[in-house]
């Protein structure tokens, strides 16, 4: 039996014989995601079935941060729909056995492209970067489409003044973490507020939902989404800002400075455009507006790169991650982006 430092693997093998159906010791466990978010490791049994385990990350925690619970009722909620998602198997709240509340899953075959270079390897030809990226939109149409109450998240959380709620949440957090004076996030905050649209269309937001965050099955159908850490009830539309912001173009003049260059930028993939009408389609959602969400897009993922900044220059992140210039950079771009989509917004 084999696992990272961080896992009592004797702990977990007994808990996983008692509530897993068909798991088979001894366990040998991989970390596949860590970082900031929750960690992601991957489970090989001894009759080789493979699961996937979930838990928040290492050390002190804000309170209500990174709840794998509340991730795990998500999943179990959607397993009883057609949406794409793994499927879970149990959940435990007793620290007693990792330290920290966790959930197992079923693991999810398959390719994740996250990156630029590696499209060519996983999707060659240009029929099949359409195909899949078709595939993606309509994932996300049909996940705002379902009946919250149906599925049994009714009461995930407040429904209503989505925007609202995270614009004040981020503003806090823009507070608590900044690095320096930066005047624009202060007014692009109060822009946004002023000038929110109605919350028409009220479902589960994902509020991560990209390419990165999908599991490509063989023919480029969606497997399964994941990273639900952030999904809330509230305006749908945020997750299509949020996909379109993460949709780089060829031929766009800003760069997507410290992340992975996003795969749409070598080309072969619809539009923006392309995407938004195919929603459009197939919700019937009015999307007169999506340059306000785009906007408060932009302005979310400044408000998060200081908090990776201020971490940075703290010393809790690796050197070979990146550099305080860059993520300064990706600071004031973003902000300058969210101002350049809130004008054509207003206009």
């Amino acid at each position: 039996m084999t696992a990272p430092a961080d896992i009592r693997i004797e702990c977990l093998e007994h808990w996983c014989v008692e509530n897993v159906p068909d798991c088979r010791t001894p366990l040998r466990v991989t970390l596949i995601a860590g970082g900031h978010s929750n960690l992601t490791y991957r489970i090989d049994g001894a009759n080789g079935r493979s699961l996937a385990l979930r838990r928040p990350p290492l050390g002190e925690l804000p309170r209500s941060a990174h709840d794998v619970l509340r991730e795990y009722r998500i999943l179990a909620a959607l397993k009883a729909t057609a949406f794409p998602v793994p499927r879970v198997e149990a959940a435990c709240a007793d620290t007693a056995v990792l330290g920290a509340p966790f959930y197992v899953m079923s693991w999810v075959d398959g390719t994740i492209l996250d990156r630029a270079s590696a499209l060519e390897a996983i999707l060659p030809a240009v029929e099949q970067r359409q195909q899949v990226a078709f595939n993606l939109i309509d994932v996300l149409a049909d996940l705002h489409t379902l009946d919250i109450d149906a599925v049994g998240l009714g009461q995930l959380g407040a429904r209503q003044d989505y925007l609202s709620r995270q614009l004040h949440r981020l503003r806090r957090v823009w507070d608590t973490t900044k690095t320096r004076e930066l005047p624009l996030i202060e007014s692009l905050y109060e822009r946004l507020l002023a000038a929110q649209p109605v919350q028409r269309y009220t479902g589960l937001v994902h509020a991560d939902y990209r390419m990165g965050n999908v599991i490509l099955a063989a023919g480029g159908r969606i497997a399964a989404v994941l990273d639900w850490e952030l999904c809330a009830l509230g305006d749908v539309l945020t997750d299509l800002g949020f996909l379109l912001v993460n949709w780089d173009e060829p031929g766009d003049f800003w760069p997507n400075v410290w992340m992975e260059v996003p795969p749409t930028r070598a080309g072969g993939f619809p539009s923006r455009d392309d995407m938004i009408s195919r929603y459009a389609k197939r919700t019937g959602f009015d999307v007169a507006d999506i340059d306000y969400y785009r906007a408060f897009c932009y302005w979310r993922i400044a408000v998060i790169a200081e908090g990776i900044k201020r971490r940075y220059e703290a010393g809790a992140m690796s050197t070979q991650m990146t550099d305080a210039a860059a993520l300064d950079k990706r600071v004031r771009d973003r902000a300058a982006l969210a101002e350049h989509f809130l004008t054509l917004a207003r206009g």
